[in-house]
């Protein structure tokens, strides 16, 4: 394998460095190495009869499935196959490198098969007489995903390449593939190499996972003079590996940057990085690389980024961030392209920084990427990137929300309940009626008003897909009023627009056309296609939907009015300012922006807004009555929560839920449910839709209003007073329990 992985069997794991386990007989140090093996001498087959790349697939899974590697073989093979469709899995010199990740897969697992025939896998210079399939387990943790990408990199060295085309037994095949010196195979090539390195070492190792901490006394893929750079120059954070560093200035030499992505991010991602590397290395340039590997990625430092000559793009999925990027002469291929022409890509970008040519500004924050992403785990589960992106679009929706509301109670503070029915004031205004000013900020009001859901789709497109998402989330943000659809239509388009922008980003188009695809092709491809959608086909189920759940909450009205209550004081507790939070909050909106709101919307917004005042002012009254029960961190912040409390700010109690879930939670809802149905059975009414104690003037009834808060309040306070109390008494007597069996013993004995 690498010469970097001869120096690293002093560790006491796996790491990137080390492709061995139980089940191995040892590595070069005599030690059991520990972790199961990523491939054995019975997931080798060294004489592979299989003539197309299925049946190559199947061979090598069959030995999987025997080993118990594979639970389900069919299963897994269609995953396979599915990799396959999206990109030919075939490299140059030889190699096919089938992989993906799959639920039928139980451990990280490398199945090597060599024909001699040669089997067509795609690439552009023939069969592959090497095949590797790749099976990893869909949930593998960044340990095993970055020693799989450590093998992609050591197929891009010939001397490893060579030594298995010349190995004749499975064993030390095997033993090859993961970083080992069998005594039996010192003469090859590769173990020559890691030899000579253990002899010598090197400086400046590259670990397979971005970002790793380099390790001791390690080589970097090239030797001594590898991409870790001469004198044990050390990588930069969050990259693959650097060559020397010269100014441009100095002949041809540049500073380059680059970022590789494959679809799985399993083998192509590394492999590029590793070609680019070494074609840098070759000419002299300095070159950082981020991988967006499975394992996640580590940013480049942005220090780095700016003092970029050019950058180079290599990826067959949408780079994340890519906005850090604008602004800089940008060479921009699939990843094969690195993988097999690397000089070309260089010498390329070398052109366009002498040319000048740039690409657009750069952007802040999040870029080019979906902004909701940033700062995000490559593996995150759908669910917490559909709360971000749902998150997204209320968070822009919440200021039109203000706006718009204090700027409607104005009106009625100041018109009267009547100003719904004045005219227009382009047609009717009077500079000295106080009536013409109620008007107009009416007016204005129902103008922010109209933005809500167009806004709240728009934005859950934007946080999915960026800035291409804005026009067909909007449009369908107002295709959903049109239809009356309401919020849960503003939601449904959000999240189509966004899902229909990703997958035209993903199609594959000819350089010709990219520079047209954000500005024409995209906008107008998914404003039809979410149009159609929104009018024709899912439009009307969902405004059904819509009426029907705004029925059955106004059903619970008058006679249920207390259980209402009741229900949206739990909803707004729930997840404090969260999506439960946010439908309880939107459906309190939707019926005080009519234009003649009922009495029982008013009594919504009531119970809405008095409901979420509760936790931050629970959690603050609670600082204050027993601050022995909190930290001095919470103490302050306790103090900030008065004011976020009696603002209507909800959010003002997820430090403290943050630190003590189970018991800040429980107690919120509790306080909220309290409050919720006290102010439903008082009758209080309420026209602004936030504003806290600030609006108290335009409540119904404000001391009932009030005297609801403040229960719901002393609920709270007195429920996380008494959970966190009885917390501390347990273990308190835990605590004393050991001096107590200690001080004892001696006495009985």
């Amino acid at each position: 394998m690498s010469d970097s992985r001869a120096d690293h069997d002093h560790d006491d794991h796996d790491g990137p460095g080390d492709r061995g386990g139980p089940g191995d007989h040892g590595g070069p140090d005599g030690r059991e190495p520990v972790g199961t093996p990523l491939i054995t001498a019975a997931l080798v087959d060294l004489d592979l009869s299989a003539e197309t790349k299925e049946a190559a697939a199947r061979s090598l899974a069959e030995r999987m499935l025997a080993a118990g590697r594979v639970t389900d073989l069919d299963g897994f093979l269609a995953d396979v196959a599915a990799r396959e469709e999206q990109m030919p899995t075939g490299l140059e010199g030889g190699i096919g490198i089938p992989h993906c990740r799959s639920a039928h897969v139980t451990t990280p697992t490398l199945g090597f098969g060599r024909s001699a025939d040669g089997i067509d896998f795609g690439a552009d210079d023939g069969p592959a007489d090497l095949v590797f399939l790749i099976a990893a387990p869909a949930g593998a943790d960044d340990d095993h995903l970055s020693i799989l990408s450590s093998l992609a990199r050591d197929l891009m060295r010939q001397e490893f390449t060579t030594a298995l085309r010349g190995e004749s037994d499975p064993a030390r095949a095997a033993a090859l593939i993961r970083g080992e010196q069998p005594e039996a195979a010192t003469e090859t090539p590769a173990a020559t190499e890691t030899a000579a390195a253990t002899e010598a070492p090197a400086s400046g190792e590259v670990t397979a996972a971005e970002g790793a901490e380099a390790a001791d006394g390690a080589a970097g893929p090239g030797g001594p003079g590898g991409p870790g750079g001469p004198g044990g120059a050390e990588p930069a954070d969050g990259v693959v590996g650097r060559g020397p560093g010269t100014d441009p200035e100095e002949g041809r030499r540049l500073r380059l940057v680059a970022v590789t992505s494959c679809p799985t991010g399993i083998a192509h991602t590394y492999m590029a990085a590793e070609s680019l590397q070494r074609a840098a290395e070759a000419e002299g340039h300095e070159i950082s690389v981020e991988t967006q590997g499975s394992a996640g990625f580590q940013r480049l430092d942005p220090s780095v980024i700016e003092r970029a000559d050019a950058v180079i793009l290599a990826h067959d999925v949408e780079v994340r961030e890519k906005g850090r990027f604008g602004g800089k002469p940008t060479v921009d291929v699939g990843v094969k392209a690195a993988i097999n022409r690397p000089a070309e890509l260089i010498a390329e970008a070398r052109g366009k920084a002498e040319r000048g040519e740039v690409s657009a500004p750069a952007t802040s924050g999040a870029g080019g990427g979906a902004p909701m992403d940033a700062g995000a785990d490559h593996g995150e589960h759908l669910g917490i990137r559909l709360r971000k992106w749902l998150m997204s679009g209320v968070s822009y929706m919440v200021p039109f929300v203000a706006a718009g509301g204090l700027l409607i109670a104005l009106a009625f503070a100041i018109g009267g309940y009547e100003i719904t029915e004045a005219p227009s004031v382009m047609e009717q205004f009077s500079w000295s009626d106080t009536g013409s000013w109620a008007a107009l900020m009416f007016q204005i009001g129902g103008a922010a008003f109209d933005f809500l859901i167009p806004v709240l789709a728009g934005y859950i497109a934007f946080g999915m897909a960026d800035r291409p998402g804005l026009v067909p989330g909007f449009v369908g943000g107002a295709i959903a009023v049109t239809i009356e659809a309401g919020f849960l239509g503003g939601l449904v388009a959000g999240l189509v627009a966004g899902a229909v922008v990703m997958a035209i980003q993903r199609v594959k188009v000819p350089d010709v056309l990219r520079g047209i695809m954000p500005v024409v092709v995209i906008p107008l491809l998914s404003t039809v296609v979410v149009g159609v959608l929104m009018y024709v086909v899912i439009g009307q189920p969902i405004a059904a939907a819509q009426d029907g759940m705004t029925n059955w909450l106004s059903g619970l009205s008058g006679a249920n009015a207390v259980l209402l209550g009741v229900v949206l004081g739990l909803m707004m507790c729930f997840d404090l300012g969260g999506p439960v939070n946010k439908v309880a909050y939107a459906f309190a909106i939707g019926g005080i922006a009519a234009s003649s709101p009922s009495q029982a919307s008013l009594e919504i917004m009531a119970a809405v807004m008095a409901a979420g005042m509760v936790p931050p002012l629970g959690m603050a009254l609670a600082t204050v009555v027993r601050r022995r029960l909190f930290t001095a961190t919470e103490q302050e912040n306790g103090k900030a929560a008065w004011v976020l409390g009696a603002s209507f700010i909800t959010e003002g109690a997820i430090p403290f839920a943050a630190a003590d879930p189970l018991r800040v939670i429980p107690a919120s809802m509790a306080g909220g449910a309290v409050t919720g149905a006290l102010a439903m059975a008082f009758g209080s009414t309420l026209r602004a839709p936030h504003g806290g104690v600030f609006v108290v003037p335009l409540i119904g009834s404000p001391f009932l209003y009030l005297l609801a808060i403040a229960a719901g309040t002393v609920v709270t306070t007195t429920m996380v007073v008494l959970l966190k109390g009885a917390r501390v008494g347990s273990k308190e007597r835990k605590a004393t329990a050991p001096d107590t069996a200690s001080v004892s013993a001696p006495v009985s004995a």
